[in-house]
């Protein structure tokens, strides 16, 4: 990265790197540790909710802990798609940044706001299409680290 900036400051003249270097000191400094405590609640909050809803499904219609894992992730993935539809996730990512994006829910409105944009051009190609241009790397990431650990614990008992 710093090739990069001192090839860029080459090309520059002297009067250009000397305003660039004065505005440098007044750019304001990004609220790194703001950022991080905003996505830390919602990204928590987020999981805890998913925490009650499990709870709830355990409680109220008998599922054992191996049990309540997908009915709960269902639950939060309609949950978000539903608020991405109404315009609140969107917003909620806009101030928690990456806290939003982190757990499932992050994923299903990434998602959903793909194929709402996208809706014009036919549910094949517009929604369907843009929809797994942003999933297929997910899908294939995790199919391909999920092999790797497969191939690893087999290799493992094996020995």
């Amino acid at each position: 990265m710093s090739t990069v900036k001192t090839r860029q400051q080459a090309r520059l003249t002297k009067a250009q790197q000397a305003y660039s270097e004065r505005a440098a000191k007044y750019k304001p400094k990004p609220p790194y540790v703001r950022n991080c405590v905003k996505a830390f609640l919602v990204g928590g909050a987020i999981c805890a909710f998913g925490q009650v809803v499990s709870d709830f499904y355990m409680s109220m219609f008998g599922f054992s802990k191996q049990e309540v894992g997908n009915p709960t992730v269902a639950t939060l993935i309609f949950l978000a798609v539903l608020l991405t539809g109404f315009g609140i996730y969107d917003k909620l990512g806009q101030f928690a940044g990456a806290g939003s994006a982190v757990p499932v829910t992050g994923f299903a409105n990434s998602m959903s706001s793909a194929a709402i944009e996208h809706r014009t051009e036919g549910l094949v190609l517009g929604v369907g299409g843009n929809m797994f241009k942003l999933a297929g790397g997910v899908i294939v990431y995790g199919v391909v680290s999920a092999l790797v650990v497969a191939l690893v614990k087999w290799l493992i008992i094996k020995m």
